[in-house]
């Protein structure tokens, strides 16, 4: 992909769509960065909708005696009055020079008139979505990794999603932090000292523990995620994941990784840790550990009268299933 210039980054009008806070602001740090590169004394108006109001613009973005450059910000664009809207609209035909306009919009319906607008204008698009799969926010931690010039394996990169969480602030910061003290290639082993406490925590430590038959750390990791506010819902989430995986694997036909990855939707990685884990498991087995993973939603989401039992009843029964092998 090629790198981004200031002149890139210094169009008239830039929109920055979604509903991400970090990739907003990072949307518009760069346009400031940019515009400051190119004039130290750039001028920079950060304003809510509530302040543009009609001929805010046009005071704005008049000439300035210094012919000063400036970057006009505005948040939460959907939220425009009408007037404001109609007095953008006619701005993106004719922008005033050495100005930059950034408008950060949620995207959707409201308010879409504008979107539409300064798209058919030529404005500079960046996407910044709510990242709400884990799949996304793996691959923003990858991202982290490359913009520090840093490697990490994959891993790693799983290990760091699953002690963080959904926060790409936090995600960021521990990218930050790891690239700054680490030296080399920057493995699981490296997450798991930096964040332990908090990956010992994770709904998915409790499901590894469990689905590798270690009944007595399945238990201590769910006791301890639940004492840290993780969401029973989360913990049947990752433990009906883990069950599922090894099912799949079970059931899948033999070959390398990467082509049982291909076959199954999942990172190679992740089918050497699932093989692994599946050695003590039956096909029975796999089924008494989903009927547990389904009871135990059930009782969480208010079937049940203790949503600690039901979970500490799941991981028991998971962790029993995987030595089922093993037994007569």
């Amino acid at each position: 992909m090629a790198k981004k210039t200031n002149a890139d980054l210094l169009t008239p009008v830039t929109l920055a769509v979604g509903q991400e806070d970090l990739l907003l602001d990072r949307a518009v740090q760069e346009v400031v960065a940019a515009a400051r590169a190119a004039d130290a004394d750039t001028d920079v108006r950060d304003l809510s909708s509530d302040q543009l109001q009609p001929g805010t613009l046009a005071e704005l973005t008049s000439p300035s005696l210094f012919a000063e450059r400036k970057v006009v910000i505005v948040r939460n664009a959907q939220d425009l009055s009408a007037d404001t809207i109609k007095e953008l609209k006619g701005y993106f035909a004719s922008p005033a020079e050495e100005i930059t306009l950034v408008l950060l919009h949620a995207g959707g319906a409201k308010g879409k008139g504008l979107l539409d607008a300064a798209r058919k204008a030529g404005a500079r698009e960046v996407a910044c979505p709510k990242m709400t799969k884990p799949a996304d926010r793996l691959a923003f931690v990858r991202g982290e990794f490359r913009a520090q010039g840093r490697s990490a394996t994959p891993e790693a990169c799983q290990a760091l999603v699953d002690a963080i969480g959904s926060d790409l602030r936090e995600l960021a910061s521990a990218v930050s932090q790891l690239a700054a003290d680490v030296e080399g290639t920057i493995d699981e082993a490296v997450v798991g000292q930096y964040y332990t406490g908090r990956a010992e925590a994770s709904s998915f430590t409790v499901a590894d523990r469990a689905v590798e038959g270690r009944a007595a750390e399945a238990l201590e990791a769910l006791r301890w995620s639940l004492a840290t506010g993780v969401a029973p819902v989360m913990i049947t989430s990752a433990l009906a994941q883990g069950v599922r995986a090894i099912g799949k694997l079970s059931s899948a036909r033999g070959g390398r990784p990467a082509d049982l990855a291909r076959e199954l939707g999942m990172p190679p990685w992740k089918i050497d840790r699932v093989r692994q884990q599946m050695r003590g498991w039956t096909p029975d087995g796999v089924a008494a550990a989903l009927r547990a993973v389904a009871e135990a939603d059930e009782g969480v989401k208010g079937g049940g009268d203790d949503p600690e039992y039901a979970l500490e009843k799941a991981v028991v029964t998971i962790a029993r299933a995987a030595r089922s092998r093993g037994r007569a």
